[in-house]
This record gives C-alpha cells, structure tokens and sequence, in this order.
C-alpha cells in the first residue's frame, strides 16, 4: 500500500466517522474527536492487519476504539457511546455480511456458511475488544485526563 493511500484511507475513515456522528445527532463541538476515534481506529487496523491478520487487527482496532472512547468521554464529560458508536463504523464487516445475503439469495449454501462464519468471527472479536476495554478501570482514564482538564476549561 502506498503512502498516499495509507494516509488517504485514515483521513477518509475519520471523515466517515464524523458523517456518522452528524447523523446520529452528535453535538458538532465532538465532531473532531468522534473523527479522531474512527481515523485512530482505522490506522491501527491497517498497521496490523499484515503482520497479524484481520482478526487480530479487528479486535486490536476496535479495542483502540474503546480505549480512545472512554479517554474522550471523561476529558469532555459526555457519554462514552457519542464516541464508540459512530467511531466504530469503520471497523464493521459490513461487506462480510452483504456478501453471506448475496450467496444465501443466490444458493450458494457453502460459500455463505464460510463467508458467514468469517463475519461472524469479526463481530465476535470486536464484541470481545468493547467487553475488555469496558473493564479497564474509569479511575485510569480520569487520571489520564485530569493533565488535559485545565486546557479542555480553556477552550469552552
């Protein structure tokens, strides 16, 4: 993969996210950040996907995901799922999933049960990374965020 696409397919990852983000109502003061998330998801997705394959680059992306997530929610104080929800978007196996409809339309039993299984192995992963990011104590995101407090006050 190129360079340019590389940087192209993070930038264009966060912009996906912000468009989710808008279309969940998400205040637009959080649009930055709901970016950030996805395009920080994406990239960590990317830059393991070759060296540990596409599960484990699912369940460590979205695991990213989760962890920028609740960081985000403590420093602005706001709801975790404003950043989880619309930050994970780029990460689900929505083409596993047409795919497994289309060969089930088609009768195509064998290659939807595989496709199916695949998919269905991604979510499982992805499920797996939110239940391990959520045991992660609050009391480390909160001190982790309490250095940026004085300069997120500043900002408003």
């Amino acid at each position: 993969m190129t360079g340019w696409r590389f940087v192209s397919e993070v930038f264009f990852a966060g912009l996906g996210t912000m468009a989710f983000a808008l279309l969940f109502h998400v205040p637009a003061r959080y649009y930055p950040r709901c970016a950030f998330t996805g395009g920080a998801g994406w990239l960590v997705y990317l830059l393991l996907k070759g060296p540990l394959g596409t599960l484990a680059a699912t369940l460590a992306a979205t695991l990213a995901v989760v962890l920028i997530s609740r960081f985000s929610s403590v420093q602005l104080r706001c709801p975790v799922t404003i950043f989880l929800i619309s930050g994970i978007f780029p990460l689900v196996p929505g083409l596993g999933i047409y795919q497994t409809a289309w060969a089930l339309v088609q009768g195509l039993l064998e290659q939807a049960a595989l496709t199916g299984f695949n998919t269905a192995k991604l979510a499982a992963a992805m499920v797996l990374a939110i239940l391990l990011g959520f045991e992660v104590p609050g009391s480390w995101f909160a001190r982790l965020a309490r250095p940026f407090a004085g300069k997120q006050k500043e900002g408003t």
